[in-house]
């Protein structure tokens, strides 16, 4: 009897385009941040997310057990430093959207991006 592959992780979609992951943001490596999420965590790097305010643009996405307990993407906004990509990584390692509490400091990164306003 084969063992049924286990659900698909939360994931991170991370926003290099335009502003987000350019020298317009000077002394952030984003390098290093991509890198730090990609060794850890499934991530996908991003064109243009169109929140260029927000700079660097981290999206979590939600597992496929997160998803069926009605989690949606939560948007990270102004991403810039070491120790928030090191809250995002621990969040999405305990499971993501749905699954884990956000951490707390995670609040002061959340926004809802213009083409979610007003969605229900």
């Amino acid at each position: 009897m084969t063992t049924p592959p286990p659900p698909a992780p939360s994931r991170v979609v991370v926003c290099r385009d335009c502003c987000c992951g350019t020298p317009k943001l000077p002394g952030v490596d984003h390098e290093a941040q991509t890198a730090r999420l990609r060794e850890t965590v499934p991530t996908r790097v991003s064109t243009c997310l169109d929140v260029c305010d927000q700079a660097n643009v981290v999206v979590v996405q939600p597992s496929a057990v997160g998803r069926a307990a009605g989690a949606r993407p939560v948007w990270l906004g102004l991403v810039n430093d070491p120790d928030a990509t090191e809250d995002i990584v621990a969040w999405v390692r305990a499971g993501g959207p749905g699954v884990a509490p956000m951490p707390p400091i995670l609040d002061l990164y959340l926004f809802t991006p213009p083409h979610r306003r007003g969605a229900v």
